[in-house]
């Protein structure tokens, strides 16, 4: 399993996270985790998998993966493309890819078949709940109206944090809850772990941040504060 508290941050598809510009943020990202002892991860567009996991060390995630079994399927992504690529997992229902629940529990049961993680997003407790039922590795939750708001999900709504550890753990106490939406500042992830998250998923903080290393490093230090 991957390293906790976690920082996982989604280059999305800004266009200063994609090509060269997203392995100077992988390595950035790579570097704070070495140095402030906490795990990192990145998920950069599929074209640019490749391109970081041979060149940075850094757990690295899929935007997203079908559940398409090897053979004909041009245009889907394949999960053993995505695992020869270097991934270690993927993301699966994200905001902007939300998908129906009988395709979120193919797409796990696929990954899990060939050794890769899932981190499932869900758009409050209750969704949460439904997708830690097909147990995938992480859940994270990530209110759709707050993402890229600049307003934290741990502090506009603790509520939806501390519900969704509840109903997770309740169904799966195994699946890791990460939290997602608005995250800026390092007391954001602070208030996130103190709510019983164990890391936080993260894009536009970090990805369109004039200085992404003092972006990172504040995280971190909002993480290591939490015993």
């Amino acid at each position: 399993m991957i390293k906790t508290p976690l920082i996982l941050v989604n280059l999305k598809a800004y266009p200063m996270g994609i090509g060269e510009e997203a392995t100077e943020l992988a390595k950035i990202i790579a570097s704070v985790g070495d140095e402030k002892k906490i795990g990192v991860g990145v998920s950069p567009q599929y074209a640019d998998l490749y391109r970081i996991t041979s060149q940075v060390d850094v757990p690295t995630f899929a935007q997203h993966a079908d559940s398409l079994e090897p053979g004909q399927g041009t245009g889907w992504l394949l999960p053993e493309a995505a695992k020869k690529a270097g991934a270690i997992g993927s993301l699966v229902n994200h905001s902007e890819h939300r998908l129906e629940l009988e395709k979120i529990k193919k797409i796990v049961e696929r990954l899990k078949e060939i050794e890769l993680l899932t981190i499932a997003c869900a758009k409050d407790p209750e969704e949460s709940e439904k997708v830690a039922a097909f147990e995938p590795d992480m859940v994270a939750v990530e209110p759709p109206e707050l993402i890229g708001s600049g307003r934290s999900v741990s502090k506009v709504k603790p509520d939806v944090v501390e519900d969704t550890v509840k109903k997770v753990q309740k169904v799966n106490p195994k699946v890791t809850v990460l939290c997602g939406a608005g995250v800026s500042t390092g007391e954001d992830v602070k208030v996130a772990l103190e709510l019983g998250a164990k890391g936080v998923l993260i894009a536009s903080a970090v990805v369109k941040a004039d200085d992404p290393k003092s972006v990172m490093q504040e995280l971190a230090e909002g993480a290591l504060t939490v015993k």
